[in-house]
């Protein structure tokens, strides 16, 4: 199967690469969906999910407590505690791909506390690893 180019990413040397990474989702991922189940056992409901009207359009908004809460894969935001190698192909690429993508986050989360939000970051590591010790900082931040 072809896929529809739009020159931003390198082209695959194998077009099964590329069929993998056409799967991957901006939103709804595995991380985000534990994450949303377990608040709402821990009885955190009245989220919005991607919310347009706030700076940085977070993962789970908890608009009147004015939380924004932001679930980041560790691949594509370059996490500092797991630190996923990158791919060896086109590591030029890479490696400005994941630092633009941490400049764009913290460009979300300065936004959001100038305009007097708390941001919570979840990443995928820490969620998998201690998923209560996460929903206890997305707790602490609607409750502080």
């Amino acid at each position: 199967m072809t896929y529809k180019r739009d020159g931003r990413a390198p082209v695959p040397v194998n077009e099964r690469v590329s069929a993998i990474m056409s799967r991957i989702r901006a939103k709804n991922t595995k991380p985000e969906l534990l994450l949303r189940s377990l608040l709402r056992k821990a009885g955190h409901t009245g989220y919005r999910l991607h919310y347009a009207k706030v700076p940085g359009r977070p993962d789970i908004t908890f608009v009147r407590r004015r939380v924004a809460v932001f679930v980041h894969g560790c691949f594509w935001h370059g996490c500092p505690f797991c630190q996923p190698a990158l791919p060896k192909s086109n590591s030029a690429f890479w490696m400005n791909k994941v630092a633009t993508n941490q400049a764009r986050d913290a460009r979300k989360s300065g936004a959001l506390r100038k305009a007097g939000w708390k941001v919570v970051i979840v990443r995928e590591c820490q969620l998998r690893d201690h998923p209560g010790k996460q929903v206890a900082r997305v707790i602490k931040a609607l409750e502080g």
